[in-house]
């Protein structure tokens, strides 16, 4: 499958809420960098983490450019997230359904067809100003 198609059809799951559809795009030992955060390993820890973004945030991106590289191993993605946190998550502002629009972006790492990284970065103050 071509690269940006993969990315293409990772993003369109996600704003669909196709969390099974957005799971069938990357490997099973997917290495998941999160925004501030660390690194979380494998489908399933994905799956979980996937869950509770769900529980907390409903989210739709918008404007969605993606790059992908000559070797068609990498690939990167600019979006603005166009979002509604609706439940409280540890240690950040308590939610009551505010909106909040902000860019973001994400590299991937691509291999047999499949999303084996997935780093995802946006301005955490930004959406702390946003939702405060």
């Amino acid at each position: 499958m071509n690269p940006a198609d993969l990315i293409a059809r990772y993003y369109a799951a996600f704003n669909a809420k196709d969390w099974d559809g957005m799971l069938a795009c990357v490997s099973d030992n997917l290495s998941h960098d999160v925004n501030e955060g660390g690194r979380h390993g494998g489908k399933g820890k994905f799956a979980a983490f996937i869950a509770h973004m769900d529980e907390c945030y409903d989210e739709t991106l918008t404007d969605i450019v993606i790059m992908v590289s000559a070797s068609g191993t990498r690939a990167g993605a600019e979006f603005i997230v166009n979002g509604i946190y609706r439940e409280t998550d540890d240690g950040l502002p308590e939610a009551c359904g505010q909106a909040y629009c902000l860019p973001a972006g994400a590299f991937f790492e691509i291999r047999d067809d499949e999303i084996t990284r997935v780093t995802t970065y946006y301005n955490l103050q930004e959406w702390i100003r946003q939702v405060s």
